[in-house]
């Protein structure tokens, strides 16, 4: 009996460590390679009290916070002067994405 449980605490030590940094390593993989947009990918989470102590103690801090948010996020393109006169619908402008 005592030569079994060596014999599965042996294996548990080898392939545990091993089974659990494959885990990690196809989750980073997902992580990073899966689609979709970059505002999507990384949600930003909490803030709700910690943000009222960054405005009111370090305001620097918030409005550096609000400047990078407004910074990625990504906005419609806009026509250029160049662009043909067939983007605009009246007093609409077509954008198309």
């Amino acid at each position: 009996m005592d030569g079994v449980l060596k014999t599965v605490l042996g294996w548990s030590a080898t392939v545990l460590p091993i089974a659990f940094g494959l885990y990690l390593l196809g989750f980073a993989a997902w992580t990073l390679l899966r689609p979709g947009p970059f505002e999507n990918r990384y949600p930003t989470r909490g803030g709700g009290l910690g943000g009222a102590f960054d405005s009111v103690f370090s305001p620097g801090s918030a409005e550096a916070g609000s400047e990078r948010d407004r910074q990625t996020r990504r906005t419609a393109p806009a026509p250029a002067p160049g662009d043909p006169p067939w983007g605009i619908d009246g007093d609409r402008i077509r954008i198309d994405l």
